[in-house]
């Protein structure tokens, strides 16, 4: 809530209409109170005397009584008074902005590789999957309105989250992904075809899927490219991500004496069926190597999939002209009272 000054609105006859800015109103209100503080100490002095003496020594030596010295209180309450109705005619208002928010939300399917080879500890100090599942969660955060959902796939592909705009239902399910949830072994056409299968009815003006994987389809009735062609027919756009260091990364594996241990082994990603995917669908593929990069990359497509946003806002007003007008009259009575009670001269 803000507060403002309208101004004094003159409408004559709807013939001649004008505003007199507040600022003027100020200015000439000051000059006002100015010139009659400034009568007021000029006059005072001057002013010729009701009652005549001969000799004014002993009226001198008298002391000032009371009234004498709070009479001031008249002026004051005057000039206080005319501050108010100055204020009054400048129209103070209040006004509360309101914002009716119209957006067109995304409708986003996040495919996410939890076979046993994001287990590789190339993303110092974590691993693959461990990253990824962070970088996720800071994507959703940026995202408006949106419905979002979450596949997860290894041998097989199953919906851990259906499309929803409960960010907060949404992380939680992300918390609970793990190795061990689904049998080994990497099923992207079917994560693409479950992923679509979410997507296929919705009537969002824009779909896409995010898919994540550090391997190459390997399990599932359903090859990659079929199931690219599937979401272009559908006209759903796919971001395709692969993850990992080129060349060997290590993976950990529990040692039944000496504990865990690391072996490196060849990061085989399928970049040629990767990049055809995304190419298919009017997407884009991208090369994660570090956990920077996934974080850019995921910056990348929330720029690219950008939420439309229609705001349209209002101020209401309300007006507070009327409450200093009354307390400048209430200022003026109780002058007028002590004017003729307390602080009555005599003729």
């Amino acid at each position: 809530m803000n507060i403002e000054f309208a101004g004094l609105s003159i409408n004559m006859l709807d013939f001649f209409e004008t505003t007199i800015p507040a600022i003027i109103i100020f200015i000439v209100g000051a000059l006002v109170i100015a010139a009659m503080l400034y009568y007021h100490l000029k006059h005072r002095r001057v002013k010729s005397a009701t009652i005549k003496y001969s000799d004014i020594r002993i009226v001198k030596r008298a002391a000032r009584t009371n009234r004498q010295k709070l009479r001031f209180i008249l002026l004051f309450f005057r000039l206080m008074a005319i501050a108010l109705f100055i204020v009054a005619f400048a129209r103070p208002r209040s006004g509360t902005e309101y914002q009716e928010v119209k957006s067109e939300g995304i409708d986003i399917m996040l495919a996410l590789d939890v076979s046993s080879s994001m287990q590789a500890e190339d993303f110092k100090p974590y691993n693959r999957l461990y990253v990824a599942k962070e970088e996720i969660k800071k994507f959703i955060g940026k995202r408006i309105n949106d419905r979002i959902g979450l596949v997860v796939f290894a041998r097989y592909s199953f919906t851990q989250c259906p499309l929803t705009t409960d960010y907060g239902v949404l992380l939680n399910f992300i918390d609970q992904v793990d190795f061990g949830l689904v049998d080994d072994g990497t099923a992207i056409g079917m994560a693409l075809a479950n992923s679509v299968n979410r997507l296929r009815e919705s009537e969002s003006k824009s779909k896409i899927i995010v898919l994540l994987t550090d391997g190459d389809n390997n399990a599932g009735e359903i090859d990659p490219i079929t199931a690219a062609n599937l979401a272009k027919a559908f006209d759903i756009k796919i971001y395709t991500i692969g993850a990992g260091i080129s060349g060997n990364a290590m993976y950990p594996y529990q040692d039944p004496i000496f504990g865990k241990r690391y072996v490196y082994q060849p990061t085989k990603i399928d970049e040629a069926s990767l990049t055809e995917i995304a190419k298919r669908t009017g997407g884009k593929y991208f090369r994660a190597r570090s956990g920077v990069e996934l974080e850019e990359i995921y910056d990348i497509i929330d720029g690219l999939e950008k939420t439309e946003i229609e705001v349209a806002a209002h101020i209401q007003y309300v007006e507070l002209f009327h409450y200093f007008a009354y307390g400048g009259l209430l200022l003026l009575l109780m002058e007028m009272i002590l004017a003729h009670t307390y602080f009555r001269k005599l003729p």
